[in-house]
């Protein structure tokens, strides 16, 4: 599934799924009950998801993206987890997407006034050192304005073109991004979100089962 303008989709097929080994999910004793109508069997303690519901989930997610695209809306990618950190960056600047893949800033929709006015202080501050207003100020001082400008980058460099709140969001990890899930339930965005065997699918719109561990 990809966006940049207009939409763009690859069918995955069951064959593509089952080499990537997307149904193996996690132990017997560490899974979510609430993921049962998605788990197919258990096999060597190892709880298997039916692919079948991936298949039907993940295309009732495309339809969803498809209409928001259409509208030319914007979906916020985020994976704040090591393993897709720069999987995440790679698909949404393919896609024309914003994303997070650090740390999620608390207030980011809840008090999204307040992050508005940070990215318009990031982006003076980046204009102003191309235009090399702050060679009137000393080293350390420019020293200085560099690690702010770093520091405000590391969790803002791919929200920096955001004017508004997203119409919608794809989370990587249910359980490692929770404060976002519910950030954005609060403020009514519609949730896109894989869904492996120890996460809650109910706290989400569009659950997509599948073992994104086997993803990255």
């Amino acid at each position: 599934m990809c966006y940049n303008g207009q939409y763009m989709t690859k069918e995955i097929t069951m064959m593509e799924m089952l080499k990537a080994g997307v149904h193996f999910g996690h132990r017997k004793s560490k899974w979510n009950p609430k993921m049962e109508p998605y788990v197919f069997a258990i096999r060597n303690n190892i709880r298997i998801i039916d692919l079948e519901q991936t298949e039907k989930k993940l295309k009732e997610a495309s339809e969803f993206v498809k209409k928001i695209v259409s509208q030319k809306g914007l979906i916020l990618f985020i994976g704040t987890k090591r393993q897709v950190k720069e999987v995440i960056k790679k698909a949404a600047e393919k896609c024309g997407m914003p994303y997070i893949n650090e740390r999620w800033l608390g207030g980011t929709f809840t008090n999204f006034k307040v992050i508005l006015e940070r990215i318009e202080k990031l982006l003076d501050m980046e204009t102003k050192r191309e235009q090399a207003e702050f060679k009137k100020y000393t080293k350390k001082e420019q020293l200085k304005i560099d690690k702010e400008i770093e520091k405000l980058n590391k969790t803002m460099a791919g929200i920096k073109k955001i004017k508004e709140l997203p119409q919608a969001v794809f989370i990587t990890d249910i359980n490692q991004d929770k404060i976002a899930i519910t950030e954005a339930r609060k403020k009514g965005i519609p949730i896109i979100a894989l869904a492996d065997t120890n996460t809650d699918p109910t706290l989400v719109d569009y659950p997509i089962p599948v073992s994104y561990t086997h993803l990255t």
